[in-house]
């Protein structure tokens, strides 16, 4: 477990990446929102981020979500984002609708609908993206990029969510530079979407890129980077929260 320091410091340089990134791209720095990962890690590890100035937070598990949730909330602590960016099943999601700001996961219709009757009990609207197994991996959730066009446009009449854009996980790899081809796909796949002005439909946002390529990523269009071991370490599997 990472200390206060150490987590500041590992921020500064996750910080430093990004905003060299997004130069070399010709971006802004406000066009990328850093996700810190913080799944697995307990609440006092989150506290400490908290301490050196992270509000967004990504969680995988909607239980460690939930209560790291409860837990700040108790605190009288209000103005952190959660983004849940792990495979969501539909039974979970009533615990989660109205208290995330995005899910970035959604990979089937059944899910959709779900979330969406799960907002309209709670009288909000829920920000989704749709998740993508950009690589074709069979260990990856997420919809083949040849089903994407139909797939929006049944989900986009659901009342209470709004698609907001695509998310994937990339393949794990030693070399950044060989995910450049998926990330560059994902950003032609979010265009190609968009020039379909379908209602309901903003492809505003592209969740994509981890600690060992985010900065390939930002080069090739992410709005959003999710970053964990480069923040707090390498994370204790074997610890449940």
């Amino acid at each position: 477990m990472l200390t206060e320091v150490e987590i500041r410091e590992n921020l500064k340089e996750v910080e430093e990446k990004i905003c060299a990134a997004v130069k070399k791209a010709g971006r802004n720095r406000s066009d990328v929102k850093l996700i810190s990962v913080s799944k697995t890690n307990p609440v006092e590890v989150l506290e400490a981020a908290y301490r050196c100035g992270v509000r967004v937070f990504g969680e995988n598990r909607v239980q460690e979500l939930v209560e790291k949730m409860d837990y700040f909330e108790s605190k009288g602590i209000k103005d952190i984002e959660w983004h849940l960016i792990g495979h969501l099943q539909t039974n979970k999601v009533k615990y989660i609708a109205g208290r995330v700001a995005m899910i970035h996961s959604v990979d089937t219709e059944k899910l959709a609908k779900v979330i969406s009757d799960e907002s309209a009990k709670k009288g909000v609207v829920t920000d989704i993206l749709i998740e993508l197994n950009i690589g074709d991996e069979d260990s990856k959730f997420g919809l083949e990029s040849d089903d994407l066009a139909n797939f929006v446009k049944n989900i986009a009449i659901l009342p209470n969510i709004r698609v907001k854009g695509l998310m994937c996980v990339a393949p794990i790899t030693d070399d950044p530079e060989k995910n450049r081809k998926f990330f560059n796909k994902m950003y032609k796949l979010s265009v190609d979407i968009r020039d379909k002005n379908i209602d309901n439909v903003n492809m505003c946002e592209l969740s994509m890129g981890m600690t060992g390529d985010y900065t390939v990523a930002i080069e090739e269009g992410a709005t959003f980077v999710r970053v964990g071991t480069g923040i707090f370490g390498k994370r204790n599997y074997g610890v449940q929260q």
